[in-house]
């Protein structure tokens, strides 16, 4: 396993802070460590959230984010600056997260896994266990959705790429990405309507 290293918060002195992203991925390709620094400052996060929703593995997520920057810091002299950086890490972190998935054996389903029991005496015990089945429920339904239609519904919903974003990512048209996104979103509505 690869040991990942923490960037420190970037100092007012680092120049780039405010540049925009495309004009950092022209700098870093031209060998500026700082604006990959920065580059990677900005999108770490939001890879992270993305990385963590597709394994379901905190620390699989952060060896698939950390090998998407590797692989974008190589791959920098091909970026093309017409598309937006942002996507293009997205697309390169989906690859290493699918490919990672296919290596390893399957997950635990999330209602095997107990939750610690809440310490709050002030929780309504029915409340709690209403939400918990409610996240179950939830969690079967994203589950029992395929694989594109889950990308597509977490590129949208959860971290709010447009449709022409997800198609970049996904490698598909527009129209796929909607059709897709209404499926996912018919399956998840009818899933949840115990719970409405």
């Amino acid at each position: 396993m690869i040991e990942r290293t923490v960037t420190p918060p970037l100092s007012t002195a680092l120049p780039g802070r405010d540049l925009p992203d495309g004009l950092l991925a022209v700098r870093a390709a031209e060998g500026d460590d700082d604006s990959f620094a920065v580059l990677v400052q900005r999108h770490d996060g939001l890879l992270l959230a993305l990385a963590r929703c597709m394994l379901g593995n905190p620390q699989d997520a952060e060896d698939a984010v950390q090998d998407a920057f590797v692989s974008a810091w190589r791959r920098l002299p091909e970026y093309r600056h017409g598309a937006e950086f942002r996507t293009w890490m997205y697309r390169i972190t989906v690859n290493r997260c699918l490919t990672m998935r296919r290596r390893r054996p399957p997950l635990l389903p999330l209602d095997a896994v107990t939750e610690p029991a809440t310490t709050d005496a002030r929780s309504q015990p029915a409340r709690v266990a209403e939400q918990a089945a409610a996240t179950a429920a939830l969690s079967r339904a994203l589950g029992d959705l395929n694989a594109e239609q889950r990308l597509c519904w977490t590129l949208r919903e959860v971290h709010g790429l447009s449709y022409k974003d997800i198609a970049q990512v996904t490698q598909t048209g527009e129209q796929t990405v909607r059709g897709r996104l209404f499926r996912a979103r018919r399956s998840l509505q009818e899933a949840m309507s115990p719970w409405q």
